[in-house]
Formats: C-alpha cells, structure tokens, sequence
C-alpha cells in the first residue's frame, strides 16, 4: 500500500512495562497477557490515515533490560516518536523516566516527538502511581501524555496516532527536514497524490514479542 510518508518510532521503558503488549495491541489488536522477554529489538508496522494522508508506522520495540541498552540507543537516531513507558502499579518504572528520557535525548534528533505513556491503567486497585504525577512529569519534561492499557486497549490507538499527529504538524510547520531520513521521516510515493480515503488497517510486520 502506498503511503505519503513513514514515520519511525521507538517505544522505550523499563522491562515488564508492557512496551511490547502496546505494540502488538495496536498492529494486531490482541492482548497476549503471557510473553517472553524481548531480546534486543522486535519490530511492527501498521498504517494510519491523518488528515487524509496515509501514513506508515514503523515500530522499534526495545528490550528494558540494562544489558540490552547499548542496541537500544542505536535505535534512537533515525526515530521522528518515541514512547516513553512505565508501569502504573510499579513506582520504579516511573522512577527510571528521568534515566530513559536523558538517555533518549541525548542520543535522537532534537525534534523528536515524545510520548509518555503510563500502562496498565485496568489495574487500578493496584495503582502506585498518580495520573496527576505522570501528567506533571510530562509537562516538566515538554511531553505528550496518556494512560493506556493494552490488555482493554484503552487509548492505545490515540497514543499512537497523537504522536504522529504531532510529527506531522511538526512538518507542516517546516519543524523537520524531511529530506534527511536521519530525522526518522520518509518521503513515500503517495506524497504527490491527495491521499487514500482507504481506511487504516492493522497490518502486522513481525510484531512476535515479549510484554516488556
């Protein structure tokens, strides 16, 4: 299917957060509540349609685990998204952001759109962590925020979605150079058209792995 751009993403956080839960609720539309950890990096896909443009998602999803952080960062160059993730009933997944946000930053293009996703808010009863506290990180550190949960799949579509919404109008605005694919955006063949009323499908690149 063509596309008028790709956008690349990675989703980032420490282990068991539900990194890769998220990705395959969003390309598959399923909850796999048992997975092995991920090793390295796994990858999905899936296009969306935003103001009428097809747009191509492709999802690095990284393991957590300290030994894997030096393949991690390579990843963060060449990512327009990243979705920063932690566990709303572990306070020490929300401790670590301020690790993962400066070990993101300091290795992606500044323009990079942020996410910060707080996971598992089913488990209410379980809660160690306060909306209010992720929504305050969030507007210290400039980023975009939501609750998720990829077992109901609540929000997991809008986190997504709002984040390449919010790259996209980052090219509207002249914000990213979309000639340089180092900035995680390709030019696709549909650019030059009026865009696919076709709608967004979940289309699924290898997206196999482990919930974290």
């Amino acid at each position: 299917m063509s596309y008028a751009y790709l956008f690349k993403y990675i989703i980032i956080g420490d282990t068991g957060v539900g990194k890769s839960c998220l990705l395959l609720q969003f390309t598959d539309k399923r909850f796999q509540p048992v997975h092995d950890l991920t090793i390295g990096v796994e990858f999905g896909a899936r296009m969306i349609n935003i103001e009428g443009k097809q747009i191509k998602l492709q999802i690095w999803d990284t393991a957590g685990q300290e030994a894997f952080r030096s393949i991690t960062r390579s990843y963060y160059r060449g990512a327009a998204g990243a979705l920063l993730v932690y566990d709303i009933t572990r306070r020490d997944t929300f401790n670590h952001l301020t690790t993962w946000l400066e070990d993101a930053r300091q290795h992606s293009n500044s323009n990079m759109v942020i996410m910060l996703i707080g996971n598992k808010s089913d488990l209410e009863a379980r809660r160690d962590v306060k909306r209010e506290e992720g929504e305050a990180f969030a507007r210290e550190h400039g980023l975009i925020f939501m609750e998720t949960s990829a077992k109901t799949a609540a929000n997991v579509e809008e986190a997504f979605i709002n984040t390449a919404r919010e790259i996209y109008d980052k090219i509207q605005e002249g914000v990213f150079d979309i000639n340089n694919e180092a900035n995680g955006i390709k030019i696709g063949p549909q650019h030059a058209g009026s865009g696919s009323n076709q709608p967004a499908g979940g289309q699924n690149a290898g997206a196999s792995g482990g919930c974290c």
